[in-house]
């Protein structure tokens, strides 16, 4: 998704209900946060040098959603009706955010995952106009100049990647840049973050693509990925930039390697008010649909056994929380670990291997639980071998490894459990362990089952599932609006534990066992306002953020939330 440049703007609201705007004429409707199009009223055109530039009839904001909503009918793939959704929040973003809230449930998966995977693969190819900063290496002594060309200079959010991991398709490069637009897309339509307080950000390092290299339409800097050394240092100018810039910015990080992801997310988080969403928001949001489940069956986190299949920074961020949650139930850390099996590319992390990160070796599993195993291979111990072994109760997935839950494993699970807990977490659609519709069918409708990308109802025995998606936008966008509510200094571990409970409130499985395991995203606005109240009050407990009455807290997430409306301009020259 890209954007025009504009002169800057403010996104405070001044003189009442209306703005005022140092933009006339051809200028105006060039700025996208400003511009009305055909619904600028007669009183405006004039002022406001519009005259003849518009046709005539000056339209309704519900006359204009019916027709923006028929020509987006009218697109016949994903991937025309992303580029479609990118050209109206380059040309006036209060009609694009009116629409897709109105239709949130079949626009999100255009503007986001999984189509947004397809727009960052065809990124050079789709391109139309740049919304955000490119900051490309070649530029390492420039960045406080780029940062000065932000189009807004009350920037109160950034996300940034460096394109290396997007979803689960890998290094993309330039292309990445689709996932801060998009994310900050989700914390407007999703929490109601003012979109001029939004700054996305594509770090241009290189790739090591090597499709993307030999693109000649290809938009970054073709040269291979810079690292070590002079990676560290190019992140450190960014940042330390960036809070010169913007001290008191939220910086979400989004979508680095794994060898990167959770590096830095340790060296910065007590620099600065920082967090990992791949991490922490996915590790938020999957305890949130495992403590709802646990209402459900009547169980305990610190009573299950636990498989993650794929040991990435989200396997590890769900692990992390999982064992937070275990914690306040009473276990020991060490307790909580070893009820969590984690499997990587090389089979079950133990003890006895020598190739283990950090992260993975926390979670390693004893070589003497292992003895006398019934195992398929001796030189690698399979998800196979785990579920046989281990009989868990909750199996999920973050392998990017389509269809690895197989019939014979969810089979051998479901045999042990009433109700297994089955979560294909990975995504977009294509890369998801299994379909909701075979792990019902291979459980006879028992299993409770939630996703990472949108998938449609399922039938199964004359009943109809709703299968929920374990979706991010349920969390990071309620934690950014906390955050900047009750202006707390630092992101904590614990805010996103209070951020999980809050969400699991809002389960539809509460109130019928078979229902969505997640509530449907037109209710996103709500869970975020309650996301944000408790992340506040989890700021206020860890002294990070200035004591405030509930009401108060309330009445700061409120003053901050944006509804899609248009607004009076009133014209005064700079």
């Amino acid at each position: 998704m890209v954007v025009c440049v504009t002169p800057k703007y403010s996104h405070k609201v001044k003189s009442g209900t209306a703005i005022e705007v140092g933009l006339r004429g051809s200028q105006l409707l060039d700025a996208p946060i400003l511009n009305k199009g055909s619904a600028f009223p007669d009183q405006e055109r004039d002022e406001l040098g519009l005259l003849g530039l518009l046709p005539y009839h000056a339209s309704t904001v519900e006359e204009q959603l019916t027709r923006t909503y028929e020509n987006y009918k009218t697109k016949t793939s994903d991937i025309e009706r992303y580029v479609f959704l990118t050209a109206l929040q380059d040309r006036n973003e209060t009609l694009f955010y009116r629409l897709v809230q109105d239709h949130i449930s079949e626009m999100m998966p255009i503007i986001y995952t999984p189509t947004v995977g397809l727009g960052c693969q065809r990124y050079s190819h789709v391109f139309r106009r740049p919304r955000g900063l490119y900051i490309s290496y070649p530029y390492k002594d420039k960045i406080d100049s780029l940062l000065n060309n932000a189009p807004s200079s009350e920037i109160e959010v950034v996300v940034v990647t460096d394109g290396e991991r997007i979803l689960g398709l890998g290094d993309l490069g330039v292309g990445g840049m689709g996932i801060p637009v998009g994310k900050l897309s989700l914390y407007t339509l999703c929490a109601g973050i003012h979109p001029s307080a939004t700054l996305p950000v594509l770090l241009d390092v290189g790739t090591d693509n090597e499709e993307l290299l030999r693109d000649p339409l290809y938009l970054g800097w073709r040269h291979r990925r810079v690292r070590g050394e002079e990676y560290d240092d190019f992140i450190e100018a960014f940042v330390k930039a960036v809070t010169r810039r913007f001290p008191h910015v939220l910086l979400q990080w989004e979508d680095f390697a794994k060898g990167n992801a959770s590096r830095l997310l340790d060296k910065y988080r007590d620099r600065l008010c920082t967090f990992n969403d791949d991490i922490q928001g996915t590790g938020a949001v999957t305890v949130a649909g495992l403590l709802a489940a646990m209402k459900v069956t009547g169980s305990k986190l610190g009573s299950e056994k636990i498989v993650i299949l794929g040991a990435g920074s989200s396997a590890i961020g769900i692990s992390d929380l999982i064992v937070e949650g275990m914690k306040f139930e009473g276990l020991s850390e060490e307790e909580s670990r070893s009820l969590i099996w984690l499997i990587d590319s090389r089979g079950l992390v133990h003890s006895a291997r020598a190739d283990l990160e950090p992260a993975k070796r926390r979670y390693a599993q004893s070589t003497e639980l292992l003895a006398g195993w019934q195992r398929e291979r001796t030189d690698k111990i399979s998800l196979d071998d785990v579920v046989r072994n281990v009989h868990p109760t909750i199996l999920i997935g973050t392998s990017a490894q389509p269809g690895a839950f197989t019939e014979n494993i969810v089979r051998m699970m479901a045999s042990n459990t009433a109700r297994p807990v089955i979560l294909p977490l990975s995504n977009p659609t294509s890369k998801s362990e299994a379909s909701p519709g075979d792990i019902l069918n291979w459980t006879e409708g028992r299993a409770i089952v939630a996703t990472g990308s949108p998938f449609k109802p399922v039938a199964h025995n004359g009943r109809t599932f709703t299968i929920g998606q374990c979706n991010n936008a349920f969390i990071f966008p309620g934690v950014g609006l906390g955050v900047l509510a009750s202006k707390a200094e630092r992101v904590t571990q614990q805010m996103f534990v209070s951020a999980a409970v809050s969400l699991s409130k809002f389960s539809p499985m509460l109130a019928d066992p078979f229902g969505a395991l997640y509530p449907p995203l037109e209710t996103v606005r709500d869970v975020s306002r309650d996301v944000a109240f408790t992340v506040g009050i989890a700021a206020q407990h860890a002294g990070l953020a200035k004591a405030m009455s509930s009401e108060e807290l309330k009445r700061a997430i409120e003053m901050k939330i944006w509804t899609p409306n248009y607004r009076p301009l009133i014209y005064k020259a700079s």
